[in-house]
């Protein structure tokens, strides 16, 4: 398990790095719990011993021997938590065994941090925990209880945000619980015997978080510059003094958080890491020598850290870029194909709020940016977020459905200024006409149709102009027949989300033989409630 959960998070370790919002990380959350991980990976294959206790010892010492940052160090904690009542135990461990071992890692993580802060590594460990030894006694198997466990991991993880406000911000999920979270479906892959993936699902049970909020793009809109304490000290003392105490250590801590915060100072009469930012690096190592030892001392500029992060943010910033509504996994894929640089979930059904439009426009780092609506119902709320938006300027492009979306971002041009190409797309959607088919919910007469539940409809962006008993093929042909005139050369189909390919690829073989003078080309949108959306250019 501490193999494949160490390989899972090395395969995941930049994903997480991605995530760490704060101003200035002390390294990255992801690289610094992979490289504990790999120290407890070394230890162990430096003995040639497999013994139970043998194994929780060396795992709990290299954790410890090479934890990095805030997050490493908890995380080496929570191992030597998990170790000590693993080891003390009988061999073979079940799940009461080990829902005890997670309890006692999360007291030992807490303990460890002077000021623990939920919303955290912190806060996941002890949902877990807490559930593991709640439904312990419901389980048997570990295939199922795991899972469980895991699933109430991600519930937690999908919490952080609203404990920690940084967070809620920057619209993503705690990086540390993040990092956790792939340590645990690596522990899942070797009780399953499977292998480990490269990609693992960061946002499980995100609840109303966006699709694809595992980035930090909103920290371009982050205050970088209040750093209050510049130096990241860590390093170990060894070889004790024979005088020195546990009080002593305890002493140290406290001398530790006079000077700075993010304190953490663990360990033994053995030995002791110390984590600290502060403004005198110099004096926590002095403070340090008063008890033993210094081992392996490292001292970081995070002013330098946050100087670079801010070139890197400025040298990123472009003078326009896009942002589309839509639904369907193809749809959204052809937008981005298109360069489009953000995309939400909006359309018929489901109508973005201003604010949901505000956000996603604050995390395209650009002076202007295009808002394609695809939705007449969603063009007001798309106006509306020019009030809410900071150091940018929203362009709305009035597109009402999918395809003039498409014809907008096709007429944008990162060589001309933004009023030329506000210009070019609004007159790019003068050059497309759309239709959607779909199926009626009830029963009733409109613009000449006696429309029954359950009837397959074909509509432009004003009014049914067709309709079908049940044949969504026959509507489609009808529809087109609608809408088509002598200018069109070329009509695409976007297949949704209960329509196969065969079945898309049959409907252009028919419409390319009802429109022999148009050039026929089909692809899948997936989108909801819509069968198909009918392009005509």
């Amino acid at each position: 398990m501490v193999l494949s959960g160490a390989k899972m998070l090395e395969n995941n370790r930049a994903k997480v790095d991605a995530l760490n919002v704060f101003p200035v990380p002390d390294g990255d959350t992801g690289t610094n719990m992979s490289l504990t991980m790999q120290s407890a990976v070394k230890e162990l294959s430096s003995s040639a011993s497999n013994g139970f206790a043998e194994v929780c010892d060396l795992v709990s010492k290299g954790a410890l021997k090479g934890a990095r940052g805030n997050s490493g160090v908890i995380l080496s904690q929570i191992f030597r938590g998990i170790c000590s009542v693993l080891r003390s135990g009988k061999a073979d461990v079940d799940t009461k065994g080990f829902a005890k071992a997670l309890e006692a890692g999360t007291k030992v993580a807490y303990n460890a941090v002077a000021i623990p802060k939920e919303g955290t590594i912190l806060t996941v460990v002890r949902m877990m925990s807490e559930f593991a030894v709640k439904n312990a006694g419901k389980y048997r198997d570990f295939e199922v209880f795991l899972p469980a466990i895991i699933e109430e991991g991600d519930r937690a993880l999908a919490k952080t945000p609203e404990l920690l406000p940084v967070l809620k911000k920057a619209g993503v999920v705690d990086s540390g619980g993040v990092g956790l979270m792939t340590i645990m479906r690596g522990f899942l892959s070797a009780i399953m015997g499977e292998e480990i993936v490269s990609e693992v699902p960061v946002d499980a049970s995100a609840g109303s978080m966006d699709a694809d909020f595992g980035d930090n793009s909103d920290i371009i809109n982050m205050d970088l510059g209040d750093i209050q304490f510049a130096y990241c000290t860590e390093f170990f003392v060894i070889n004790l003094k024979k005088s020195t105490t546990l009080a002593d250590i305890d002493k140290l801590r406290e001398n530790l958080m006079g000077i700075g915060d993010s304190v953490i100072c663990i360990g033994d009469l053995e030995m002791i890491k110390v984590h600290v930012h502060t403004n005198s690096p110099g004096i926590a190592l002095t403070y340090a020598l008063e008890l033993g030892e210094l081992d392996r001392p490292k001292i970081e500029n995070m002013l330098e850290q946050n100087r670079a992060l801010k070139a890197k943010i400025a040298a990123e910033k472009k003078d326009q870029g896009m942002l589309a509504i839509c639904a369907g996994e193809g749809i959204s894929e052809i937008f981005k194909d298109l360069f489009v640089d953000r995309v939400i979930q909006g359309g018929q059904t489901m109508n973005p709020s201003a604010s949901d439009i505000a956000t996603a426009v604050q995390k395209i780092n650009a002076d202007n940016v295009f808002v394609f609506p695809n939705n007449k119902n969603i063009i007001l709320a798309a106006e509306q977020a020019k009030n809410l938006v900071e150091n940018r300027t929203i362009h709305v492009i009035p597109t009402k459905n999918i395809p003039q979306g498409f014809a907008a971002a096709l007429a944008f041009s990162p060589e001309a200024s933004a009023e030329e190409n506000k210009t070019n797309m609004i007159h790019a959607l003068d050059n497309v006409r759309a239709g959607g088919v779909t199926h009626a919910v009830r029963t009733t007469n409109v613009n000449g149709f006696k429309i029954k539940e359950g009837d397959i409809i074909g509509l432009d962006d004003k009014k049914i102009l067709a309709r079908s008993d049940g044949d969504i093929d026959e509507a489609v042909l009808n529809l087109l027949g609608k809408l088509k005139d002598d200018s069109h050369e070329v009509i695409t189909l976007y297949y949704g989300e209960e329509i196969t390919e065969d079945a898309a690829r049959e409907l252009a073989e028919k419409v390319q033989y009802a429109f022999p003078d148009c050039d026929v080309d089909y692809h899948y949108g997936g989108q909801p409630v819509y069968y198909y959306l009918l392009s005509l250019e």
